[in-house]
C-alpha cells in the first residue's frame, strides 16, 4: 500500500506530467471504483488541470473548479501513458479501474491489483468532501505538527498499543503498515507498547517518526512512479524482512500475524529480546 512518502512522490511527478494539460473525460472501468455521482465524471471534460498534491495517502488533483481525489488502498497504483492505447478491454475485467484522459491523448491509468476492489475515485468541489479526508487527523510532516501535539496524541490514546495509533489515520494521516513497522523500529519500541508512555518516550517516538518520513520522502522524491515501489522496499528496515537480519543489530526480524496483515519487528531492539506471541494472544512469549 502506498504511504505517505509514496503519495508525496506521486503527486510531485504527475504535477510535472499534467500540470496545464486538458483533460477531455474520465473512462471509469470497474463501476466500484467511481464512489461519487455529483457532480457527474463528464463536468471533468475541457477541465485544466491546476495542480497535483496530497491529503495523507490520498492523491488530489485539481481540474478547473473540480477535484478528482484518488485512494489507491492495498493494491492500487497509477501508471503514466504517453499515448493511449485503441483498445481499453472490457470494462470490470483487468486491473484497470479508471483512466482519465488527455487532449494531446496521452493519460493516466488507475490501476488495482487482485480481486479485492478498494481502490476509490471521486470527482467533487472541494477534497473536504470526501469522509476519508474529512477525518483525516495532522500529517506528521506538516508546519503545524509538534511535538507537544504528539505527546497530547499519545495521552489520549492512552492504552491503545502504539502500533495501532500509528496507523490510524482519523489520529496521524499518512503513515500505514510498513512505515509504522519502521518508525517503531526506528524508535526501539514494541509495537504492543501501550500509547501512553513517558514525556522522554515520547519525544524518541517523535524524532523517530519525522525523522524515518522524511527520509523517505527525500530518497523518493523526484523519482517516476515506475521506481517508486523498488524506492521503497529497498530502503525499508524491518518491514517485509521477517527471517533476515536486522541491519542495526544482526538478530533474526520476527513476525506477527493478524486476520489480514502482519507486522515485523527486531527483538533485540524491540522488545528486550523477547519474542511477540500471535496477536491474537496480545502477549510476550515467555
Amino acid at each position: 500500500m502506498p504511504e505517505l512518502p509514496e503519495i508525496h512522490a506521486l503527486a510531485g511527478d504527475l504535477d510535472a506530467r499534467i500540470r496545464g494539460k486538458t483533460v477531455v473525460r474520465l473512462d471509469v472501468h470497474s463501476i466500484s471504483a467511481l464512489k461519487t455521482y455529483d457532480p457527474p465524471a463528464s463536468v471533468l471534460a475541457g477541465q485544466i488541470v491546476r495542480a497535483v498534491g496530497r491529503h495523507g495517502k490520498f492523491l488530489d488533483l485539481a481540474a478547473g473548479d473540480v477535484h478528482v481525489v484518488v485512494h489507491l488502498a492495498r493494491a492500487g497504483w497509477i501508471r503514466w501513458r504517453e499515448s493511449i492505447p485503441a483498445a481499453a478491454g472490457l470494462p470490470g475485467k483487468g486491473p484497470l479501474a479508471a483512466r482519465l484522459v488527455f487532449s494531446d491523448k496521452s493519460g493516466l491509468d488507475i490501476t488495482e491489483a487482485g480481486t479485492r476492489k478498494r481502490v476509490a475515485v471521486y470527482v467533487v468541489p472541494e477534497p473536504g468532501s470526501v469522509p476519508g479526508i474529512a477525518q483525516l487527523g495532522p500529517d506528521p510532516l506538516g508546519k503545524d505538527f509538534t511535538e507537544l501535539l504528539f505527546l497530547e496524541i499519545l495521552r489520549t490514546a492512552g492504552r491503545s498499543e502504539i502500533k495501532g495509533v500509528l496507523r490510524q489515520q482519523s489520529i496521524i494521516a499518512g503513515s500505514g503498515n510498513a512505515y509504522s513497522d519502521e518508525i517503531l523500529h526506528a524508535a526501539r519500541m514494541s509495537p504492543f507498547k501501550p500509547a501512553a508512555m513517558d514525556a522522554a518516550e515520547g519525544r524518541r517516538l517523535f524524532d523517530a517518526l519525522q525523522t524515518t518520513l522524511a527520509e523517505a520522502v527525500a530518497r523518493l522524491d523526484g523519482l517516476p512512479a515506475t521506481a517508486l515501489k523498488d524506492g521503497k522496499k529497498s530502503h525499508l528496515s524491518v518491514h517485509g524482512r521477517a527471517g533476515e537480519p536486522c541491519p542495526v543489530c544482526g538478530d533474526v526480524i520476527r513476525q506477527v500475524n493478524f486476520a489480514d496483515s502482519s507486522l515485523q519487528y527486531c527483538p533485540t531492539c524491540q522488545t528486550k529480546g523477547k519474542r511477540l506471541a500471535d496477536r491474537r494472544l496480545s502477549k510476550l512469549l515467555k
